[in-house]
């Protein structure tokens, strides 16, 4: 079974970022910087961080993410919140049992990069290439369960990296201080899991993972004091919390809704919900996973009735073979979505529900794997129930609005 977690190969990665260089008002030693930086950075495989320095502690040398949090306790309190910290969740630990290593890694390679995390991972699978020796000290047993940990993105072979210091950084600082690189204020830092390559899977044409690009394309990346970048949105004040669509504050911020009702004559009548997506950089929702569901209700004398219900989202099948339909809004745009109905004259009003599905594509996939879990190895099957549980249990309500028709 194939899930949009591949994300493709770093070297080919390049090739995009070469073509988002020369931005304009962009100066190029500046962006050549970032681009050098960025491509040491997420070599692919990322290496092992090899032997600490000697003067290392324990805790210098750790890479649990508590061990950073003694220090960077706001980070450290936001990450433990956060979706990075959950990449590593049952809803991909099933998935990993029913693959082999290179399947595997392919997922690995966002979800848990670290050399130590895929080692680990590696044992626990019994995958031909897992290390004979035990992992070293500096590596803690949970490490490959922990999904997207600060060292994935802040340490290379012991050596911490990190954005420009707001403040005058201390002298004698643990782990020798760190290296400073503007790459981490830029959203192609992000694209290395957020961006697929040009070459990478597609789906009717289109990359199965494209937000950089879509932001690219949007007026939040035109130079100017409206630009917005990823870290802008997804990292106030540098906080560690990654919100998107799982959070309602974000979502409402994201889109404005109105509500409309059209006289067809006849006793037949139009719902028209108009969703501006008028605060998010890319698309809304972004890629085939989440989706928003609008859901038409009449209510009169009788009580409500539901009319009917729409999806905003890219809807596929679940093996990811045909695309069903694209009704995602590009940044700055706006969608209708209409429902036909009938009603008499007065006495009746239309309200709209507007609720939020995460993770609806991996809801149709784990039933329907639930449906064969027969042919599961059996140590899948209650990952994959929890897997369900939890996606299930992310659904919210994000608002409702009402229309009411025009007295004649």
């Amino acid at each position: 079974m194939s899930m949009p977690c591949l994300r493709g190969n770093v070297l080919r990665l390049a090739m995009i970022v070469l073509a988002f260089v020369f931005l304009p008002g962009c100066g190029a030693k500046p962006e050549a910087e970032v681009e050098s930086f960025l491509e040491r950075h997420w070599v692919e495989p990322l290496p092992p961080q090899g032997t600490p320095p000697a003067g290392f502690s324990e805790l210098e040398a750790s890479l649990d993410p508590q061990a950073c949090g003694k220090c960077h306790t706001e980070q450290y309190a936001g990450w433990r919140e956060s979706l990075h910290s959950r990449t590593m969740g049952p809803g991909l630990r099933w998935q990993l049992m029913l693959m082999n290593q290179e399947q595997g890694n392919r997922c690995l390679r966002c979800h848990a990069p670290l050399a130590e995390q895929k080692a680990l991972v590696a044992l626990e699978l019994g995958w031909p290439n897992a290390p004979k020796a035990p992992p070293p000290d500096f590596v803690p047993a949970d490490l490959g369960h922990q999904g997207l940990v600060c060292a994935a993105c802040h340490v290379r072979g012991h050596e911490r990296f990190g954005p420009p210091p707001r403040a005058e950084a201390a002298k004698d600082a643990p782990h020798g201080g760190f290296t400073v690189s503007k790459a981490f204020q830029d959203g192609r830092f992000c694209a290395h899991c957020h961006q697929f390559p040009d070459d990478g899977p597609r789906l009717a044409g289109k990359l199965q993972e494209d937000t950089f690009a879509q932001w690219l394309a949007s007026r939040y990346a035109k130079e100017g004091p409206g630009r917005q970048t990823c870290q802008t949105c997804h990292m106030p004040d540098r906080k560690h919390l990654w919100r998107g669509i799982h959070d309602p504050e974000m979502t409402r911020r994201a889109i404005d809704v109105k509500l409309e009702l059209a006289d067809l004559g006849g006793g037949r009548r139009e719902a028209i919900a108009t969703v501006r997506n008028r605060g998010a950089g890319h698309h809304f929702p972004t890629y085939m996973v989440p989706k928003v569901e609008l859901a038409f209700v009449r209510h009169d004398a009788d009580g409500a009735h539901e009319l009917g219900r729409q999806l905003i989202g890219w809807q596929v099948d679940t093996g990811i073979t045909r695309e069903i339909a694209d009704t995602r809004i590009p940044a700055g745009e706006a969608r209708a979505f209409r429902q036909p109905f009938t009603a008499p004259d007065d006495g009746w009003h239309v309200e709209l529900v507007v609720r939020v599905l995460p993770g609806e594509h991996y809801e149709r996939i784990f039933r329907d794997s639930l449906g064969r879990a027969g042919q599961l190895p059996a140590a899948a099957v209650p990952v994959l129930r929890e897997a369900l549980a939890n996606v299930e249990a992310a659904r919210y309500e994000l608002l409702r609005v009402e229309a009411r028709p025009i007295a004649n």
